[in-house]
């Protein structure tokens, strides 16, 4: 398997290790604009070969497209120009439908299955990508019944080998989901970044930070390159969210100021439930929401 990956930052580079290490890809070329992540790439074997675009996917069986969203918006029609009938492309995007919408009337629209694996770090480039980082976690499909079936195939082949489980959405329910699981717990951990940062005193404050501050803001280290476009190409959904947290937001607000404590009790109980709600989903839910809830608290 000819692998091309355009983007080798942490998903890409992610992709690259597992997708050798499993033998799934017996070559991985990588395209990768940025000097430094292109010579990181070859010194850490993350790729054997960096070449520009339109030589990378001569040859290539399948290829990922790794880049933040806005690029890939740009990228996907010209990538679909330019490959071979028998070639399956996808792309690891947060957002989905701007981008399913820009090659919707492509004439090799078969050829392209969108998906986004819910799995990630705060940090970027090469250095950053890990070894397992998908197992046991979520990828989602988009629009399947719009790719081709041996399209669609291939790229279930790939998740399956390094241990995902596949879920299947609309682009529209994609990108209405993620608002709330991914995209708002980010927006949080800026805002709250923010705030703290925004104290005379925060160098007390940052002393004093454990556990519970660090995990909550730690995704506020997260690139600006990657989720300024996500935030720009989501913000329908992510405005609907905040305004929802918001909301359940200023009842604890109110209920602290008004020292109503069977209130405050109250909305703790029912923050409570989710433990409930994992315990007895389906197993495939639950999995799902276990590994959502894990990567944004831990």
């Amino acid at each position: 398997m000819n692998l091309t990956i355009v983007g080798l930052g942490l998903i890409g580079g992610s992709l690259a290790r597992d997708l050798r290490k499993t033998g799934f890809a017996t070559q991985v070329t990588g395209v990768e604009n940025d000097p430094q992540h292109a010579e990181d790439a070859l010194r850490l074997g993350i790729a054997d070969k960096i070449l520009p675009m339109a030589e990378a996917l001569t040859d290539a069986d399948l290829v990922i497209v790794c880049t933040p969203v806005d690029r890939t918006v740009e990228l996907l029609p010209l990538i679909l120009d330019s490959i071979g009938s028998h070639t399956t492309v996808t792309d690891m995007g947060s957002v989905k439908r701007q981008l399913t919408e820009s090659v919707g009337q492509h004439p090799k629209r078969r050829n392209y299955v969108p998906a986004h694996p819910m799995a990630g770090t705060e940090n970027s480039g090469p250095q950053a990508s890990l070894d397992n980082l998908f197992r046991g976690k979520i990828a989602i499909v988009c629009d399947h019944e719009k790719s081709g079936p041996q399209h669609l195939a291939l790229v279930e082949k790939m998740f399956q080998a390094i241990g995902m489980n596949i879920a299947y959405m609309t682009s529209d329910e994609q990108d209405h989901s993620t608002a709330f699981v991914s995209h708002l717990p980010h927006a949080v951990a800026f805002a709250l970044a923010n705030a703290v940062q925004d104290k005379a005193d925060r160098h007390i404050i940052f002393d004093l930070a454990s556990g519970g501050f660090n995990s909550t803001v730690r995704l506020a280290k997260s690139s600006v390159s990657m989720w300024h476009p996500i935030f720009e190409q989501n913000s329908d959904y992510l405005v609907e969210s905040l305004n929802a947290y918001m909301k359940h937001l200023e009842q604890f607000r109110d209920a602290i100021q008004n020292r109503d404590s069977q209130r405050l009790e109250d909305l703790i109980r029912s923050a409570n439930r989710i433990r409930g709600i994992l315990e007895n989903e389906n197993p495939v839910l639950r999995k799902n929401e276990e590994t959502i809830i894990k990567y944004y608290t831990t």
